[in-house]
């Protein structure tokens, strides 16, 4: 051992190593306490560095393989999960840690079962839990010489239905040897990933036993390379085998811990090395005395053990992290349990922590052999089911998170994910689609000239202009006649052509509002209709004061005339001018986009500006109707000359009717109806003057002519 040059030990086979006899001695006496270790089989990842400075591992770090549990519950979209593990300090931390990044991720926990003993009693509950639970993955922690045994003894596999997930970096054997029941093929393992060591087997089949020290496992675990199921490149020629219990390793991949082991035994040896002969070594004095260097060897060799960093013999890199630990791939395997009490692993996924994230985990479903229980591709293990779009979560009373209900989203809020917590609420302009898992624009609403209902409105519109300008010209026409003069005439030449203005201005309210006819709306409909009223005042007041006039002695025969009808017009629609003035000067009507007015849709509308100056308007015009119909209803019983003032008293009797009903109607209804019912209110209070007061006047003017005479008129 002397003469070898410990620099190239990378190219030595691990028959070799049984050479190094001073190698194998002094790592027998490094097992005190403070002095350096170097573990291949301890998982034990909590506060160790601060409570075992002096320990290495080799094994895959506990901590990681949580790490790598999340992301396999992450990429199956596992949430309801249980935990079994028995009773021991690493058990209950590993526990602890797991339940919390459970936790963190939004998943749950169904269960945790902890088995203290190993009575039959307990084993049993344990399984009749396991059998009547919920969940479908069932996570499994054991130290590394329980795993096959905790896994029998449960029966987890039997169980259909359930996936185990286990974390060991025990080799099961090839062979199972339980066949009461068929074995279910969804069981996961997490192990350190393990390689295949060069001249290994080679090593295996030539290596004498006598070599190793004397333990019962080392001859059962010979003994089992002298069995026929063993391959010919490692089976043994034995005279007899004798007990070889749970050892069928020869079938194995990669046999047990070796790789591990063999990493563990190069980095003491490369540590070593680097201290002996470093600057520093060359004070130690090497005389081939075992027993100094010893000595020499604890309050050194843990330095370099930190420092050490080598490749071995695959050209991996071999080093310790901060912690001590080795940085390790993870292997994720599928027991595939075959007939004739053969076990097949299969490996079906790695997880690599030090790798960059998207290229850490990997998992090939269609490796994995689940059972026909699953009838999907892949299982599904949810408390409850998952919430479609259009649906949030429902937490159900004193139940973990994951247990919820699913409800609809409401009013203006969707949700476009699955399982959302919250619905989300729609921009003002938007509005949830049918399904509410999607905003679309609203639409936009206003009455136009191209629907129906703005058709309509404006032939009907169109229709009274034209009914009202044929009347108009049939008073042109036999304005000569008695029964025109006698209603005067003037006035009804004023009162037609407004009342076609009005008709007319029924038409603004149809279309796109905008600014112009946001303002022209209100102050047309204000000041034509307040000019007709006030044409029908007057003529209502001229009757009363012809009357009047011809009483003896009568004062008012003065005041007849065309002047004092003009100024009544002109003084009652000068006041009207002067109110839209002040409403229009002080805050005008304009464009407004309702957003909340109606579900799914943008209402562009005009808003009044002032509310109070609206109703203004209305109310003046209301008051001139009022005092129109009061005149014009004391003046029905006067002699049949003047019998205008009964049709007047209908007209004002149908306008205050209209417009009365019109202002509960205007304020129940929105949008596009809103301004439906305005025109309506106009239509049919301009129609109601109008057939009123000159329907009857063109009935005798065309189909009555005889009564259109002087003498009729006095008869009557």
């Amino acid at each position: 051992m002397y003469g070898y040059n410990l620099k190239d030990l990378n190219i030595y086979t691990l028959e070799e190593i049984q050479e190094w006899g001073y190698i194998i001695e002094t790592f027998k006496y490094l097992c005190g306490i403070n002095t350096p270790k170097i573990s291949y089989a301890s998982q034990n990842p909590f506060n160790r560095y601060i409570k075992f400075p002096y320990l290495y591992q080799t094994m895959p770090n506990i901590l990681h393989i949580i790490a790598g549990i999340m992301k396999l519950l992450k990429h199956f979209n596992w949430t309801w999960v249980g935990i079994i593990i028995y009773e021991d300090d690493n058990s209950l931390k590993f526990v602890h840690l797991l339940k919390e990044r459970i936790e963190q991720n939004g998943a749950c926990i169904e269960f945790i079962e902890i088995l203290r003993e190993w009575p039959v009693v307990g084993v049993n509950k344990m399984h009749q839990t396991i059998h009547k639970s919920s969940t479908k993955v069932i996570i499994s922690y054991f130290e590394m010489y329980l795993s096959w045994a905790f896994l029998n003894q449960i029966r987890i596999l039997e169980i259909p239905g359930k996936v185990c997930i286990t974390i060991t970096d025990f080799d099961f054997t090839t062979h199972h040897h339980d066949l009461t029941k068929p074995k279910k093929n969804n069981t996961l393992v997490f192990t350190g990933m393990k390689k295949n060591i060069p001249s290994f087997i080679k090593f295996v089949r030539e290596v004498n036993p006598i070599m190793f020290p004397s333990h019962p496992c080392t001859k059962y675990w010979w003994n089992g390379l002298c069995e026929f199921f063993c391959p010919q490149r490692i089976r043994k020629s034995c005279k007899h085998t004798g007990a070889y219990a749970y050892f069928n390793h020869c079938t194995n991949t990669y046999f047990a811990s070796s790789y591990t082991i063999y990493n563990a035994m190069y980095a003491l040896a490369h540590a070593l090395e680097d201290m002996l002969f470093s600057g520093s070594g060359n004070t130690t004095l090497w005389n081939g005395d075992r027993q100094r260097l010893s000595d020499y060897l604890p309050w050194k060799l843990h330095r370099y053990l930190r420092n050490v960093h080598f490749k071995n013999v695959l050209g991996e890199e071999i080093f310790f992290d901060k912690n001590g630990d080795f940085p390790m791939d993870y292997t994720i395997i599928n027991l595939i349990f075959l007939p004739k009490t053969k076990l097949k692993y299969k490996i079906v996924g790695s997880y690599k922590p030090s790798a960059p994230p998207g290229e850490d985990f990997t998992i090939n479903e269609k490796e994995i052999g689940w059972e026909a229980a699953f009838t999907q591709s892949s299982p599904q293990s949810r408390c409850s089911q998952s919430c479609s779009p259009g649906y949030r979560k429902l937490p159900r009373e004193g139940k973990p998170v994951c247990c919820y209900d699913c409800t609809p989203c409401t009013g203006r809020e969707i949700s476009n994910q699955t399982d959302m917590d919250d619905c989300i609420r729609c921009p003002e302009d938007q509005w949830p689609n049918e399904k509410r898992d999607a905003c679309v624009p609203k639409i936009i609403s206003f009455l136009s000239h191209e629907e129906p209902l703005g058709i309509i409105l404006t032939l009907i519109s169109i229709f009274f202009f034209f009914i009202t300008a044929v009347i108009l010209g049939i008073f042109i026409y036999y304005q000569a006649t008695p029964i025109v003069k006698s209603n005067n005439r003037n006035l009804s030449y004023i009162l037609l052509i407004f009342l076609m203005l009005c008709f007319l201005c029924s038409l603004i309210f149809i279309g796109h509002p905008d600014k112009v006819t946001c303002v022209l709306r209100q102050a047309a409909f204000g000041i034509t209709f307040s000019i007709s009223l006030s044409s029908v005042l007057a003529k209502t007041i001229t009757v009363v004061m012809a009357f009047q006039s011809t009483k003896p002695g009568s004062k008012l025969r003065k005041w007849m005339g065309s002047r004092v009808s003009y100024s009544i017009v002109l003084s009652c629609s000068l006041l009207q001018v002067f109110l839209c003035l002040i409403w229009l000067g002080t805050a005008p009507p304009f464009p407004h986009l309702n957003m909340e007015g109606e579900d799914g849709t943008i209402q562009i509308e005009c808003n009044e500006g002032s509310a109070i100056a609206f109703y203004c308007v209305l109310g003046y015009l209301g008051f001139l109707a009022g005092i129109s119909f009061i005149v014009a209803f004391l003046a029905r019983n006067l002699p049949g000359s003047f019998n205008e003032a009964k049709h007047i008293t209908f007209s004002m009797l149908v306008f205050c009717s209209v417009w009365v009903s019109f202002i509960p109607t205007y304020l129940s209804t929105r949008g596009k109806y809103m301004v439906a019912v305005e025109i309506f209110a106009i239509l049919t209070s301009g129609s109601g003057i109008l057939g009123c007061i000159f329907i009857p006047k063109c009935y005798i003017i065309l189909l009555r002519p005889e009564r259109n005479n002087r003498k009729y008129i006095a008869k009557k």
